[in-house]
């Protein structure tokens, strides 16, 4: 029951960031939202400007210095790869750093990154993920703080 008792805890922590991300969005658009349930899309919907917002709570990257991006799970493409979102944010408990998927992609190709495989915290089943330094996302990011 560890898998499951994890998995729950960690997607409890995750909603509870998501909730505090939306209440930060919603300062400038009041009518953002919560996707509610499993969404591939989008976690935050912007119906003022029409944009899909994908929340990425890392906060382990404090600690390695890198920002996990899935690419792969249940060898199919996911994540970065089948993203509909306009906007990632990945909040890891200090900053926001927010920045378009394209934007990802073209770090992982300009510096030439490689993707590992592993079983993350959680899961049962490997990924694929690529590791980008944290100060590469930072760099291309806007940051904000809560």
């Amino acid at each position: 029951m560890k898998y499951s008792s994890n998995f729950t805890n960690d997607l409890k922590i995750g909603e509870n960031k998501e909730y505090l991300i939306l209440d930060f969005i919603k300062k400038k658009y009041p009518k953002a939202y919560k996707i509610q349930g499993y969404c591939k899309e989008c976690d935050i919907y912007i119906p003022e400007c029409d944009l899909k917002i994908e929340i990425k709570y890392d906060k382990k990257s404090n600690e390695t210095g890198n920002i996990v991006v899935e690419i792969e799970m249940f060898n199919k493409p996911s994540a970065l790869f089948t993203t509909k979102s306009d906007f990632w944010i990945y909040y890891d408990d200090i900053e926001l750093m927010i920045l378009k998927p394209i934007e990802i992609k073209d770090l992982i190709i300009w510096y030439e990154l490689k993707a590992v495989t592993f079983i993350g915290k959680g899961d049962i089943k490997s990924k694929r993920a690529i590791l980008i330094p944290k100060d590469l996302i930072r760099n291309k990011s806007t940051i904000c703080t809560l």
